[in-house]
């Protein structure tokens, strides 16, 4: 049996539009300047804290920032942030296939757990892992490797699906397959510079993405 593990932002969900503007909203009350879309895509994918690292510059108190943008994007989570076009529908086969899922994710467990459940609410995700205390983030496999023994299947059995470098990166280490998205927040360049052993194009491809272990 294979099972199919998602990163969330920039691979189910296109979350771009609500982090910004929590970001900018939160700039704003210290005094910052915003960053336009194309800036902040740039900043997403290693966890709240290093996004706003990379967004004040050097010119603010991150944790100032860190906090404002918390309590923002807590209350605006779900504005414009919505699936990508034919993921539902991909999710909706796998599921209808019998293959295990999980989302993993450095975004906060509970917004974790809360975006995955209003998106994508019929589908059976045997486990849903943001960021906590007691485990490393990606590009460590930690997570990773948690979410493969919630769904009782072998790291080797699994396929990772992400948009970002560090995605890639913590599949390698946790022994599964890599595969990229072509339509996240990162390039099909990066992507497989850090090792995707593929990078789908559409969403479309996500249906078969559950053999994927038999070819490697």
């Amino acid at each position: 049996m294979s099972a199919v593990l998602f990163d969330l932002d920039g691979t189910l969900a296109d979350t771009l539009a609500d982090i910004a503007a929590a970001l900018n909203a939160a700039l704003g009350r210290h005094g910052l300047p915003p960053h336009d879309l194309p800036a902040v895509r740039g900043m997403i994918g290693d966890g709240a804290r290093t996004l706003v690292t990379r967004a004040v510059r050097g010119e603010a108190e991150v944790e100032a920032v860190l906090e404002s943008f918390r309590t923002i994007y807590t209350a605006d989570l779900i504005v414009a942030t919505a699936p990508y076009p034919g993921v539902p529908a991909a999710l909706a086969a796998l599921a209808g296939a019998g293959v295990p899922m999980a989302v993993v994710s450095n975004k906060p467990h509970a917004m974790t757990v809360r975006i995955t459940g209003a998106l994508f609410p019929d589908v059976p995700f045997g486990c849903v892992l943001g960021d906590l205390p007691e485990r490393p983030r990606k590009p460590a496999p930690d997570m990773l490797l948690y979410a493969a023994a919630q769904l009782g299947v072998a790291p080797e059995r699994c396929v990772y699906v992400g948009d970002s470098p560090g995605d890639m990166e913590a599949a390698r280490a946790a022994g599964m397959a890599p595969v990229g998205v072509a339509w996240g927040f990162r390039s099909a360049e990066s992507l497989r510079a850090a090792g995707a052993a593929e990078v789908l194009e559409e969403a479309g491809s996500l249906c078969g993405i559950g053999s994927a272990t038999a070819r490697r």
